[in-house]
């Protein structure tokens, strides 16, 4: 019953040790499996290798380890449980030196890949500043580019537009010209309606003066000739004979109708000016 007991106590302590041990090779495999799983595939590969091996080894100690203390239970009956606890502690103090070991790999390991991070970070962080140097470079030169083209394209602009100005103040000094010529043309045209107008008005005035002046005469005329012989070409009375009772001696011998009126005018004409004139006369003296 005591050998049953004791046996119990060395199988607990050796599946305790065994716990111990494998539970932070574990922890180890599990950090470097995670650590690796950030770094390249070979870099993997070769991390899971040494991991594996780590593991082997604490497994085949555990094992022998396990081993020995179950051959040394059943081969001394007589082993106290001061011993059992002496295996049990050896046993573990060799479980935390191998886990402390461990540790320190993978802190190793840990380090490297902490550098290596860094290294590809710094690079990372040059090759973009160097891109982006790059970039800004290419983007300096196109703005200049775009700035000299907006610059060519405003002066081209200014050009147009000063061009545009000077034909639209051409344009409208040709066009005022043409007003003005167009302007001068129209009043000299109305200016010379208005003297030709006034020209044919003072023609018609002095047309119409005439012709009431002829008609005038030809009424004195016919008046003193109604007065003197009643408007017989064939009146006589003494020396005088005819329509206008003028003497025989102007009519020259010519006692014709038209020798009458021709002597008769030419007589009026050369004393009085006109009928007019010799019929006022006539009114005064009762004679011309």
């Amino acid at each position: 019953m005591m050998f049953k007991h004791n046996f119990k106590k060395v199988l607990s302590a050796t599946a305790f040790a065994v716990a111990l041990v494998v539970a932070p090779a574990a922890n180890v495999l599990a950090a470097t499996n995670d650590a690796s799983s950030t770094q390249q595939s070979a870099t993997a590969t070769s991390q899971d290798q040494q991991a594996s091996q780590d593991q082997d080894a604490s497994q085949s100690s555990a094992a022998n380890q396990s081993s020995a203390t179950a051959a040394s239970a059943s081969s001394s009956t007589s082993t106290s449980s001061a011993t059992s606890t002496s295996t049990v502690k050896k046993t573990t103090k060799k479980a935390k030196k191998t886990t402390k070991k461990s540790k320190k790999k993978t802190s190793k390991k840990k380090a490297v890949k902490k550098v290596a991070k860094k290294k590809a970070t710094k690079k990372a962080k040059k090759t973009s500043k160097k891109a982006t140097k790059k970039t800004t470079k290419a983007a300096t030169v196109a703005v200049t580019a775009s700035a000299d083209q907006s610059h060519a394209t405003d002066q081209q602009d200014d050009a147009a537009k000063k061009a545009a100005e000077v034909a639209a103040k051409k344009a409208a000094a040709a066009k005022k010209a043409a007003a003005k010529k167009a302007a001068a043309k129209k009043k000299a045209a109305a200016k010379k309606k208005a003297a030709a107008k006034k020209k044919a008005a003072k023609k018609k005035a002095a047309a119409k003066k005439k012709a009431a002046k002829k008609s005038a005469e030809k009424a004195a005329k016919y008046w003193i000739a109604m007065r003197e012989s009643g408007g017989y070409y064939t009146a006589r009375n003494g020396s005088c004979y005819g329509r206008y009772q003028l003497l025989i001696s102007y009519l020259g011998g010519d006692l014709s109708k038209k020798n009458q009126e021709r002597t008769a005018d030419r007589y009026v004409y050369g004393r009085y000016g006109s009928w007019v004139n010799a019929k006022r006369f006539w009114l005064a003296h009762n004679w011309y």
